[in-house]
């Protein structure tokens, strides 16, 4: 088990600046943000999209580095990857051409340990995903759900004092991710690692956690950190719970402004990228003047209508996509629980 501190850390990148050819802009991912994660807590993180979390767990993963503060684990700087901290992201990372053991076994090789103990303890680790007798099967022979055992399994094989988990029941379907929240908790029950895990499901973070982090929109700062006692739900389904119904509620209000300022922030770079690609409005002449008294509009005309006018361009690329499938289609035919919060 480990500590897991944040002092101060702000992440900075270096982005193009869609205004000016061959310039650059500097873009602020997180902003002096402070956490402490206690030893052998379950804590999630949640915030409006775009707000850093991600990037939060690379810097703690040692893929990034902040440009200021630090990141520590049990008070030594985090500088870099090390076997000390697993991380299990939302698609699931397996090889295609090792089986489930041998990919359970990927991280047991890196630590040097000997194939007979390998193979074993890979076993008893797919054994506590409840995967028993799925050892020889291959990625593509397995389900969703499946998959994501055998990712918990590897990152858990090696041993880890910390678990990172980017998402990772995100892409699945809801029962399945119920009963994965299930088995991880149970998992860490068992083994009392030290878990950070991200999410946008107010609900996952309210069953999972210990303590709920609320992140800020960009740039992203620790808004608050809310604790999450275990309610008793007479045995029940917990999510049901009046208390559960409460903070989850809690979370939200905390929530809410700042996904509203994030959606904002989107909108008005949306409509300044759209300004940057709509050319210039032809002089007024002869054929403009034709189109005008016809009903008609120029090409410039027609982007500012579409792009211009408050809508956002998501929605016009989902229109245009949508067009082009009705459009294929048309030619086809031709042709042819036990949770944390209880």
């Amino acid at each position: 088990m480990s500590t897991i501190e944040f002092r101060r850390a702000t992440k900075r990148f270096a982005v193009r600046d869609s205004g000016r050819r061959g310039t650059t802009t500097e873009f602020t991912a997180l902003s002096e943000v402070d956490l402490t994660i206690r030893s052998g807590e379950f804590l999630v993180l949640v915030g409006p999209s775009g707000c850093g979390k991600s990037t939060l767990l690379d810097l703690l993963g040692g893929l990034s580095r902040p440009n200021s503060g630090e990141v520590l684990v049990d008070g030594v700087p985090v500088t870099g990857p090390g076997l000390d901290r697993g991380i299990v992201f939302q698609q699931y990372a397996l090889l295609p051409w090792r089986t489930a053991l041998a990919n359970v076994e990927f991280g047991l090789e890196a630590k040097r340990v000997p194939r007979s103990e390998r193979s074993a303890r890979a076993r008893d680790y797919l054994a506590l995903v409840g995967l028993t007798g799925f050892e020889r099967r291959y990625p593509h022979e397995l389900s969703g759900g499946m998959k994501q055992r055998v990712a918990i399994a590897r990152s858990l094989a090696y041993d880890p004092a910390v678990l990172l988990m980017d998402e990772p029941f995100a892409a699945l379907d809801a029962q399945t991710r119920e009963t994965l929240q299930d088995e991880l908790l149970r998992i860490w029950a068992k083994t009392r690692k030290t878990i950070l895990f991200i999410t946008h499901s107010i609900d996952e973070a309210v069953y999972l956690g210990q303590r709920v982090a609320v992140m800020t929109s960009r740039p992203g700062r620790i808004k608050e950190i809310l604790d999450i006692p275990p309610v008793d739900d007479n045995g029940g389904d917990p999510r049901s719970a009046p208390e559960f119904v409460r903070y989850r509620h809690l979370v939200w209000e905390l929530l809410r402004d700042e996904v509203a300022k994030a959606q904002a922030a989107e909108r008005r770079g949306t409509v300044s990228r759209e300004r940057e690609r709509t050319p210039h409005a032809p002089v007024p002449g002869p054929a403009s003047a034709r189109a005008v008294s016809s009903g008609g509009a120029t090409a410039a005309g027609r982007d500012s209508s579409v792009a211009g006018a408050g809508e956002p361009f998501e929605k016009n690329v989902s229109f245009e996509k949508n067009a082009s499938l009705e459009k294929n289609a048309s030619s086809e035919k031709k042709v042819s629980g036990v949770g944390h919060y209880r």
